[in-house]
């Protein structure tokens, strides 16, 4: 409902159909959207009886990232407009299909990489482009915390909760309260980790403020070493190579995050004549002479309303919101070749032409995963 609400901040929007597969879930934000808008939308369990409903024009898709591709895709067909929530895809070849198929038609298409309408990352974004700090040698992004952990016991799942529904195209595990509301996103099978799901918007801001696209080499080393409950990596270091300069991307998800102050989730852009630290409401400079004092900018904004009211601006205006598809695809890619490179002990080199990791078949075949039957891979080649 983050995205929705938002939308009702904005303004000038009618929700009509809202879809869960967890009847709780499904009757609560019916609940909640009569109350804010006074007429209660209808309600689905399979997003395809959603799409067909009279009077749609655009939707949202919040969903885990292994429910982007299919939905996303069936709402092209049906001619709407969508706001898609990060990462565009759960992997690369799911996302070069829905980049292929969203240039192939009309509609207008924003991915919920919300920190581009961060003021305090526009303001350094204007400051490192004009030249203030020199040519930047490298870039340091890190998240560090206490990630919670929940019962991981295989357990029936909650009567409200259809868990086959749930799972749809990707591996069906065992129900539990670690993976299901909440808890997938340190799970390998539904949410690829804390690089893909929080770090993505750090790679995606460094990409947005240096013009670059995608890394043309990837190294990755880490392990699971405290949360023995999750499946992806607990601690992680990846070196993205991009043109430009190398991007190091750190967490842990463990131990005392005190311990960084208050850079402990952030960017450092390392300059020939300074460093700057960026956050989502802060950016400071320090300046590369001894001595000198660092200069602090606090700014606040609510990057995440601003997001969707650019998408519902577009909407009404028929031009290109601020994330396209093209360029939420090499941010997403981006992150998974550093998962990629993690899971095969490899470096892993991109060749952005044709889309595949030459001379590393066993991670080129890792860029599409088989989806669970019934369902169909987008990417049939």
């Amino acid at each position: 409902m983050v995205d929705m609400n938002a939308a009702f901040k904005v303004g000038g929007v009618e929700c009509i159909a809202v879809c869960d597969v967890d009847s709780d879930h499904l009757a609560k934000s019916a609940d909640d959207i009569e109350k804010k808008q006074g007429s209660r939308p209808k309600a689905f369990k399979d997003y395809r009886d959603l799409l067909e409903t009279p009077g749609l024009q655009a939707v949202i898709i919040a969903t885990p990232p292994h429910w982007h591709a299919l939905p996303f895709l069936a709402a092209l067909e049906k001619g709407l407009d969508i706001y898609c929530e990060k990462p565009l895809a759960y992997d690369i070849r799911e996302g070069q299909m829905m980049v292929e198929a969203a240039k192939n038609s009309d509609r207008i298409v924003q991915i919920g990489f919300q920190r581009r309408h961060s003021q305090a990352i526009r303001e350094a974004r204007d400051y490192i482009q004009s030249g203030n700090m020199g040519r930047i040698v490298q870039v340091d992004a890190q998240i560090h915390y206490d990630a919670t952990m929940r019962d991981a016991s295989p357990q029936e799942p909650p009567a409200s909760l259809d868990w086959e529904w749930w799972c749809g195209p990707a591996p069906k595990l065992p129900y539990s309260p670690n993976i299901g509301h909440f808890a997938w996103r340190l799970e390998k099978a539904y949410g690829n980790g804390h690089l893909v799901d929080w770090g993505i918007h750090w790679i995606d801001a460094i990409r947005w403020i240096l013009n670059e696209e995608m890394p043309t080499s990837v190294t990755a080393v880490g392990g699971i070493y405290a949360k023995k409950q999750i499946t992806t990596p607990d601690i992680l270091t990846v070196n993205f190579e991009f043109k430009s300069c190398p991007v190091v991307w750190r967490h842990r998800l463990w131990g005392a995050k005190e311990v960084h102050g208050d850079t402990q989730n952030g960017m450092f852009f390392y300059g020939e004549r300074a460093t700057l630290y960026l956050d989502d409401s802060r950016w400071v400079v320090y300046a590369n002479e001894k001595g000198a004092t660092p200069v602090v900018h606090e700014v606040r904004s609510d990057a995440g309303t601003e997001q969707v009211a650019d998408f519902l601006q577009a909407v009404k205006n028929r031009q290109q919101p601020i994330c396209t598809p093209e360029d939420a695809f090499n941010s997403t890619a981006t992150v998974q070749l550093g998962m990629i490179a993690y899971e095969t002990l490899n470096r892993v080199d991109w060749d952005a032409e044709l889309r595949r990791i030459p001379n590393n078949a066993a991670a080129d075949q890792l860029l599409k995963r088989e989806y669970r039957a019934p369902w169909l891979h987008p990417f049939q080649s």
